[in-house]
């Protein structure tokens, strides 16, 4: 939303950051968090089919689940709430 705008609204101005994304390629059947827009330096299969990225400074930028479909509930479908 553009500052002004923001402002005009009386809304609370917001930091420009990138928003953490989740995809499903269902052709793959991978389901991928991005946690940042960092580079990831480094990735760890931490339990077999879950993958973690890291950046440089170690910090965890994204999540991956190989065969999604078979661990997840309902990969197609992402419920945001916050808390």
């Amino acid at each position: 939303m553009d500052r002004e705008l923001a402002a005009s609204l009386g809304l609370p101005e917001q930091e420009d950051k990138k928003a953490m994304k989740v995809k499903y390629d269902e052709e793959v059947d991978v389901l991928t968090i991005e946690l940042s827009d960092a580079s990831v330096e480094e990735s760890d299969e931490d339990k077999p089919g879950v993958i973690l990225d890291y950046d440089k400074e170690g910090n965890i930028v994204g999540i991956e689940i190989l065969n999604a479909s078979k661990r997840v509930q309902n990969p197609k479908s992402v419920e945001y709430a916050v808390a």
